[in-house]
């Protein structure tokens, strides 16, 4: 099913879309742009600098680099280099940084200078972005067809994250479709929001690098908060978004300018639980694909007014979709089975574990097959229902991560005896909840926990609950039983910071509103907002109330991110600064304590 395009490396193609309008903006970081011509270049002299270190076609090489003009400039250099891309995280733990590095085989890491120098003594050779050399080498061709497009590092059910190599076929595959189904062409404006370890974030750039389009980098306060993204997509012009589940969710269900340049907004990452409202001025689009699909196996128009879960929709170009049993064998018409995928999507398997590529990825006659584990059911229009998944692997605010990996975390620490990690709550209110039996009567503190875990997994692993219990229910064939853990609550979480009183007149004031909120008598500034009762409900009151208190864009997303009083104060006066620059210090200091 390759076409013509497929066979041409990405590099080529970007470089074609590139000599045909050398002058158009390539990239948008606020006031900074990047032109073609200019994009062709810089990844010219690095993808030239990463042959001359010594990276071979198909080599993953390390990207740690905050979203930025730099961030696009590496990801095509890495393609002109032949080498594979391996998205890394500038806030990751060292350690982190360090196994995903070693388990990939990567050599070289292009990073700032201060997260080379974290990494220490170590087999990777670092390249700070803007360090490098114009040399005479004849680079490595750029990869095309079967060869390694990229790595990209999820959550794994053994204790240690799993690699997914993505070819470039499958990665070409996504961009005909994409081009194809949105109508992508040059001069349209297509925003980059995703996280950077997201796989999303290739889909975001690499189609409309290829279309010649333009990429607007989303602020970092921007992209997490649902009305300043909305005016930030609206003051851009962008024309097509992709918004992860949970901010669409918001956004899909507001009222937005009639004249929006938005055409089409893309979401998935998460299970939508809402239908878009009436008159909106854009096509909502749900996607739905695991990282081994090469990031989208299904897209489908969602129309307002459903019942129930909105669908995920139907294959996209050159793959397929099979619901199958537990024994592999198709299930009838309108039956729940698993959600197998088939076709030019399908990735080349598991970094250096081929067992699991073999239990995974099926060969059955011609056909090759990925086993998602996610579980689905078609409707009468074709369309396909998410339906839970077989394990219990968990999507937790758009990341996909295994709870053995934490509870294996966990079991680092000397007092405890067991861990059990599960979800509870839907869609934005999902929480992260560690069930941990303490070991000989050891009195364990979620912050000595967290700490640990700290040092080890990416920030969005990290329970947002510990609750002790003396032991783990069981199942009659012995393992644990999630369905019988215990509702979290103030009388079973594991205490966490001694008492701290507020110490400034915002803390004092936020820790007023908290008391009010959750009808309690006493708030440290450590205190976290979850543990001392609060859920999605009482959050979305306090959210409002720190709104009209101090003008600012706080979201509830926010709130799950901050937790604790102290960090919502240091949230709310950098958000209050900046609205108000223009302003005197002691206008600033009365704006804060009013």
């Amino acid at each position: 099913m390759a076409s013509e395009l497929i066979r041409r490396s990405l590099f080529q193609r970007i470089l074609t879309a590139a000599e045909a309008n050398p002058d158009a903006t390539a990239v948008r970081d606020g006031e900074a742009t990047l032109s073609y011509r200019d994009l062709i270049a810089r990844a010219g002299v690095l993808g030239s600098t990463l042959n001359t270190l010594g990276v071979e076609p198909q080599q993953p090489v390390g990207l740690c680099l905050p979203r930025s003009i730099d961030l696009v400039v590496a990801v095509l250099a890495i393609f002109r280099s032949g080498g594979a891309l391996l998205p890394l995280a500038p806030d990751w733990p060292t350690q982190r940084l360090h196994d995903v590095l070693t388990d990939a085989r990567a050599k070289i890491v292009i990073m700032p200078e201060q997260r080379t120098r974290d990494l220490g003594e170590t087999n990777f050779k670092g390249v700070v972005p803007g360090n490098t050399m114009v040399v005479d080498s004849v680079p490595a061709t750029p990869g095309s067809g079967r060869q390694l497009a990229y790595v990209i590092y999820t959550s794994g059910s053994t204790g240690r994250p799993k690699g997914v190599e993505i070819s470039h076929s499958n990665l070409s595959n996504l961009v005909d479709w994409h081009l194809a189904a949105f109508g992508l062409r040059p001069g349209d404006r297509v925003s980059c929001l995703s996280g950077l370890t997201f796989d999303a974030l290739i889909w975001e750039l690499v189609p409309a690098l290829v279309a010649g389009a333009t990429i607007c980098l989303a602020p970092e306060d921007v992209r997490t908060a649902p009305e300043a993204l909305q005016e930030w997509l609206v003051r851009e012009a962008v024309g097509v978004s992709f918004v992860p589940t949970p901010l669409a969710e918001r956004m899909i269900d507001t009222d937005w300018p009639a004249d929006t340049t938005l055409r089409a907004l893309l979401t998935g990452g998460d299970v939508l639980h809402v239908w878009p409202r009436a008159g909106l001025p854009f096509k909502v689009v749900n996607n739905y694909g695991p990282s081994e699909c090469a990031v989208v196996a299904t897209s489908g128009l969602i129309e307002p007014g459903g019942e129930g879960l909105p669908p995920i929709g139907r294959a996209i170009a050159n793959s397929g979709l099979y619901l199958r049993d537990v024994a592999g064998n198709p299930v009838g018409d309108g039956e729940t089975g698993e959600i197998w995928v088939a076709g030019d999507n399908v990735g080349l398997g598991y970094r250096g574990d081929p067992q699991l590529t073999s239990e995974r990825f099926v060969q059955q006659g011609p056909e090759r097959f990925y086993r998602t584990g996610d579980l689905g059911r078609f409707r009468g229009d074709g369309m396909l229902e998410f339906r839970g998944r077989r394990d219990d692997q968990l999507k937790i605010r758009g990341y996909r991560i295994e709870p053995d990996e934490i509870s294996a975390a966990i079991a680092r620490h000397p007092d405890v005896h067991q861990s059990v990690v599960v979800g509870q709550g839907v869609g934005a209110a999902r929480l992260l909840v560690a069930y941990v039996v303490p070991r000989d009567d050891a009195v364990l503190r979620a912050s000595e926990l967290r700490d640990l875990l700290a040092g080890r997994l990416p920030g969005y692993m990290l329970p947002d609950l510990f609750i002790s219990l003396p032991s783990i229910p069981l199942t009659p064939n012995g393992k644990p039983d999630r369905e019988a853990l215990p509702q979290p609550s103030p009388l079973l979480t594991m205490p966490d910071h001694p008492y701290k009183p507020p110490a400034t007149p915002v803390e004092t004031r936020i820790a007023a509103m908290v008391r009010e909120v959750l009808a309690i008598d006493r708030v440290g500034v450590d205190d976290n907002f979850f543990l001392l009762g609060g859920h999605s409900l009482l959050g979305t009151q306090l959210v409002l109330r720190l709104r009209d208190a101090y003008g600012t864009n706080l979201s509830l997303r926010d709130l799950f991110e901050a937790r604790t009083v102290a960090n919502l104060a240091r949230k709310i006066e950098q958000q209050v600064t900046a609205m108000v620059s223009a302003m005197d210090n002691d206008q600033v200091a009365h704006r804060l304590a009013t």
